[in-house]
Formats: C-alpha cells, sequence, structure tokens
C-alpha cells in the first residue's frame, strides 16, 4: 500500500477530488445513487486521515465533510437554476448525513489513533543532549 504523505491543504483536495470524481462516475453507472456515494465515502475519508502528514493531522476530520459537501453536487439532483440546485444539495446533505458524520467519525478516529500513537513514540525516544558554548553536554530535562 503506497504510503504519502499528504498536506493539510493536499489531502483536502484530494479527498474532494475523489468524491467528485467517484459521483460522476455514480451518475453515470447507477443513476446518481446517494447510498453507494455514502458507502464509497467512508473508505475515502479513511484514506484522507492515513494519508495527511502528522503535522497537519487536525484538517483530515476538517476537510472530510467539505469533501463530503463538494462532491455530492453532481449526484444532488434538484430542479433547474441555481435555487433549484442549491435546494437539491442541501436536501442531498440532509437526508445522507450519517455517512457525513460516519466518514468523519472514522477520520477523527484514525487522527486521534495516530496522534497517541506520536505522542508515546515521542516520549519513548531520548532526546540528545544540548551542548553549551564550550562543547561540554548538559543533561537533558
Amino acid at each position: 500500500m503506497p504510503n504519502p504523505r499528504l498536506t493539510g491543504l493536499g489531502s483536502g483536495l484530494f479527498c474532494a477530488a475523489v468524491m467528485f470524481v467517484l459521483a460522476c462516475l455514480l451518475r453515470l453507472l447507477l443513476d446518481s445513487s446517494l447510498v453507494a456515494y455514502g458507502v464509497l465515502f467512508l473508505p475515502v475519508a479513511a484514506l484522507t486521515a492515513l494519508w495527511v502528514r502528522p503535522a497537519d493531522l487536525v484538517t483530515a476530520p476538517v476537510a472530510v465533510p467539505i469533501a463530503f459537501a463538494a462532491g455530492i453536487m453532481p449526484i444532488s439532483g434538484g430542479a433547474e437554476g441555481f435555487g433549484g440546485q442549491f435546494m437539491g444539495l442541501v436536501t442531498a446533505l440532509a437526508l445522507h448525513a450519517g455517512w457525513l458524520y460516519g466518514g468523519t467519525l472514522v477520520a477523527g478516529l484514525i487522527v486521534t489513533v495516530r496522534k497517541i500513537r506520536l505522542m508515546a513514540e515521542r516520549r519513548r525516544t531520548p532526546r540528545p543532549a544540548a551542548r553549551q558554548p564550550d562543547g561540554k553536554r548538559v543533561p537533558a530535562a
């Protein structure tokens, strides 16, 4: 399995792009199935949380719901015009909020476990001793 390290912005763009492409494919293949979109959202949310770099862990649970909303546009339905499309988007988000919450929860749990492991790893590794200007080592506190 690849091990990319995405920045916070990169993880958001990755998730949004993948969800938009999946929504377009679902519109073509499965007649805009919102349930299939929700099911596919869960592994994309997990991959986003796994691939974000450690310094940007907090961004994954924020980017995932934004990507869900951005990706659902092609399959949300709605009437012609901006108002009809907007109402279709709001309705789709309201009716399928469970998938949105589930994916956000998955991303949040993965990020939390990763952060706990990083903190435990930092606690286990000894810090190198600092040096004084004369070259003598100062013991770590």
